[in-house]
């Protein structure tokens, strides 16, 4: 089953990309809740190249790495990777007010859909925040 999540992010797509795909901002927003974080990312954005993010409770009970390769990577338009036997796609569209931000993603049987579905809106939910926050400074 697919998965789709999105918001609409009042900032320029260059500002967008480049807060998705850089290291430094994926680890500023990166999380679903408050009592995690990312504490490492490494993109390297090509088609065939890597990406992970050390996502870890904020306590120390327990962390994981999310990791994948980049299948297709058009600049400021889409992102495709696949990680693990599951694919996503991220797609930036430019629209009044600001850049739409849509993820699909193949859903996994360990969590419910109601479960993967939240986790990745609350994800994307505080990436917007973040660039929108950081565009406001």
């Amino acid at each position: 089953m697919r998965i789709v999540v999105e918001t609409i992010v009042a900032a320029p797509i260059a500002d967008v990309w480049r807060a998705y795909t850089t290291p430094d901002d994926i680890k500023q927003w990166n999380a679903a809740s408050d009592d995690w974080h990312t504490t490492a990312a490494t993109v390297d954005l090509r088609a065939g190249g890597a990406f992970s993010s050390r996502m870890e409770a904020k306590d120390g009970s327990m962390g994981f790495d999310f990791a994948g390769t980049y299948t297709r990577v058009e600049a400021q338009r889409l992102l495709e990777y696949s990680f693990g036997d599951r694919t996503a796609q991220v797609a930036f569209t430019p629209e009044a007010g600001g850049v739409k931000v849509q993820v699909s993603f193949d859903s996994e049987d360990t969590h419910s859909v109601e479960q993967q579905r939240g986790g990745w809106q609350a994800i994307l939910d505080n990436f917007k925040r973040y660039v929108e926050t950081k565009r406001a400074r």
